[in-house]
């Protein structure tokens, strides 16, 4: 019996479409707000994959990186402006497996051990820790595995190369012999020159590897010096002229995603429109794979307030009503803890949570500020609006964006801009909406997730029409900013887009709310019933299955 079959196994037994081995590699993973391994969206789709693996019991195991430190905490500065910690963090359920194995990094050995994450914990399929920080490295070796998305370059690629070979070994190590590798991102794509160092063979590598890409743009994507990555040992030994030859790049300049899409068997995008997107954005080169399109889900049973649930189904409206305002009040406490206001859970109460990106546009509302400050001084129905979400560390223009947020929140009783977002604050910022708002400029958002689970807590979605909303949204369960001329400038976009939200929000969304409230709760109710079962992530999981791994 091999370490894996004796030590590690499923704690159940896999029905025969889901019987094939996957190894699922991910730079991050968000599966409880006790394991600070994520830092946005790309980690909260992994952790909702890794429990509805584990829900439909799937043949499938989780490769992650152990960060030291995280993403990073956020925290207030003096002025209640963003700061960023970096605090150690110490995980006592972790378990040592006791496998020790080197890497290549910068033609130097480098130790990785991993640490085992069981599924009784947060009920995830079995996950496996990479981690670099151990005695037998010097510290600059230890520090690979410190920060998630590293802002030093080389470092960055470290990781990358710690997260594909380091992860496509440790599979050896446990005998767990993969008959397909997921990589959800390009961040472990090293995995697939371990793998053809193992096999010999680009036909056997493509028989295993499949690919999920996340970016709805070619300049988002990754891409390195090949002179760094082959400094760094990123192509497991090949010279760089094989590297060149089997991956077709000709230039210094190495596409991580189109290189993974020229290896990979089959490829996703994560909406219907990503995946269009995607097949339009590729279309110019040659040799890469299908790209078909899975939409990103989340998992209900984590996410869904379920006496609410329950209340709609016994067409219990009154309790729905009540339900909700308790739950908005929870979210109140946290803000009164951490801003000093008191918001009421009789007002209207719009949430826009989500990472701090310049596409995103976090700050469109407030960019009228004629319009805004008229909106925040409202007496007669009154509106409430909270802003939550983590900036890239280094991202010093998202961090502006946000810190000018929380000073125009000190002019506002009912503004708030609340630090903290992980899991926890997520929950509770979705539970205690009204409306969540997003704003993406269009075709940027590939996915975007955190909609769904705001509808799985009774909360209404107002978004432009983008990511995974084309899918969802009817005129009964959202509320839609209509699609800006796509051909003229972005700031024209930013524009259109800007007027349409007042519009709405002031002609339709807050008469609504507070004049009928019947025809508000009929909206919440078919925005509960819409996002489910087709946004819950078992569908998700069992697609991945059907269309890309048997297939």
């Amino acid at each position: 019996m091999n370490l894996f079959e004796t030590k590690y196994k499923h704690p159940y037994t896999y029905s025969d479409k889901y019987k094939k081995r996957v190894a699922y590699f991910s730079m991050e993973f968000a599966v409880d707000q006790a394991l600070k391994t994520y830092s946005g969206g790309l980690g909260f789709l992994a952790g909702s994959h890794m429990k509805s693996a584990y829900e439909l019991q799937q043949n499938m195991i989780g490769i992650g990186i152990l960060w030291k430190y995280g993403y990073y905490d956020q925290v207030r500065k003096q002025d209640q402006s963003m700061d960023v910690l970096f605090l150690e963090k110490n995980y006592s359920f972790l378990e040592d497996t006791g496998i020790r194995f080197t890497i290549e990094i910068n033609s130097h050995p480098v130790w990785v051990t991993a640490k085992y994450l069981a599924p009784h914990y947060f009920h995830t399929v079995p996950m496996f820790f990479l981690t670099t920080d151990i005695p037998e490295n010097d510290y600059l070796a230890q520090s690979i595995s410190h920060h998630l998305y590293d802002s030093d370059l080389a470092a960055k690629v470290a990781q990358y190369v710690l997260l594909g070979i380091g992860g496509a070994k440790l599979l050896d190590y446990l005998g767990y012999l993969a008959e397909v590798v997921h990589l959800n991102e390009a961040h472990g794509f090293s995995a697939a020159f371990y793998m053809y160092q193992k096999y010999k063979s680009l036909d056997e590598v493509k028989k295993r590897l499949v690919f999920t890409t996340h970016t709805p743009e070619e300049a988002g994507n990754e891409k390195h010096d090949i002179y760094l990555l082959q400094k760094l040992g990123y192509f497991c030994g090949l010279s760089l002229e094989e590297a060149r030859k089997l991956t077709k790049v000709t230039g210094d300049v190495f596409d991580h995603s189109l290189c993974a899409l020229r290896f990979a068997r089959l490829a996703n995008g994560v909406s219907q429109l990503h995946g269009k997107v995607s097949r339009e954005m590729w279309s110019k080169y040659d040799d890469i794979c299908p790209i078909t399109a899975i939409t990103n889900s989340q998992n209900g049973r984590y996410w869904m307030d379920t006496i609410m649930y329950e209340y709609m189904s016994r067409n219990r409206y009154k309790y729905l009503v009540q339900r909700k305002k308790y739950l908005k009040g929870k979210l109140f406490e946290t803000i009164a803890d951490q801003t000093g206001k008191i918001f009421d859970p009789d007002v209207l109460t719009i949430v826009w949570a989500r990472r701090f990106a310049g596409y995103k546009r976090p700050d469109l509302i407030s960019q009228d500020i004629d319009r805004f400050d008229n909106l925040m001084s409202r007496t007669d129905q009154p509106v409430q609006i909270i802003w939550a979400g983590k900036p890239y560390p280094m991202d010093y223009g998202a961090i502006s964006t946000f810190n000018s947020l929380v000073h125009l929140a000190k002019k506002y009783k009912h503004m708030a801009v609340l630090v903290g977002h992980e899991l926890h604050l997520s929950r509770k910022l979705k539970a205690g909406a009204d409306i969540w708002l997003n704003t993406p400029r269009v075709p940027r958002e590939a996915s975007g997730t955190s909609g769904m689970t705001a509808a799985m807590n009774g909360t209404i979605n107002f978004s432009t029409d983008d990511g995974w909303i084309p899918e969802f949204a009817t005129k009964e369960n959202c509320f839609l900013i209509p699609l800006a001329d796509q051909h003229a400038p972005a700031a024209v976009q930013d524009a259109q887009d800007l007027h349409q939200l007042y519009h709405i929000l002031e002609h339709t969304i807050i008469p609504m709310y507070y004049k009928r409230p019947a025809a508000w709760i009929k909206m919440m109710k078919q925005s509960m019933k819409g996002v489910l079962p087709f946004f819950e992530s078992n569908r998700m999981a069992d697609e991945y299955y059907s269309e890309l791994y048997n297939g």
